[in-house]
């Protein structure tokens, strides 16, 4: 499948978008990703999508918010990031970067620029390939 890069700007075709992604631009799909790019670059929950459905009038359960992203993240429009394999969230940034995760904010920021560097990654398992490193740097306010 073709991967497609989204520009982050507010989208007057994103049937067009989804279409070039390879997705059948369905109107839940054409909805949640209106909501997704209409505010640039950002990390978002499953479940923060869904509430900013629900306050925009889009009828949609949170199942189908979840398999959307998914789809997205598949067809390359998102990047998952996973927190301690409890929390995702979803990058509208699919560029190759690393993250910060604010602890008791729950929330998720790129780390800006070249601000990672990896001396040593180790060797791929017989018959796989590695395809990318995420880097995520826990933080919390000083006491």
């Amino acid at each position: 499948m073709t991967h497609f890069t989204p520009i982050h700007v507010q989208y007057t075709d994103v049937s067009n978008m989804l279409r070039n992604a390879g997705l059948r631009p369905t109107r839940q799909r054409v909805s949640l990703a209106e909501l997704l790019y209409s505010k640039g670059d950002r990390h978002i929950s499953a479940e923060h999508l869904h509430e900013e459905a629900v306050a925009a009038n889009v009828p949609v359960s949170l199942a189908t918010v979840y398999n959307t992203l998914h789809q997205f993240t598949e067809a390359g429009l998102l990047r998952e990031v996973a927190i301690d394999g409890t929390k995702t969230y979803f990058d509208t940034n699919v560029s190759d970067h690393h993250h910060f995760f604010i602890e008791g904010e729950n929330k998720v920021v790129d780390i800006p620029g070249e601000g990672v560097g990896i001396d040593k990654v180790p060797e791929a398992p017989e018959g796989m390939e590695i395809v990318r490193v995420d880097v995520v740097v826990r933080v919390r306010p000083k006491s």
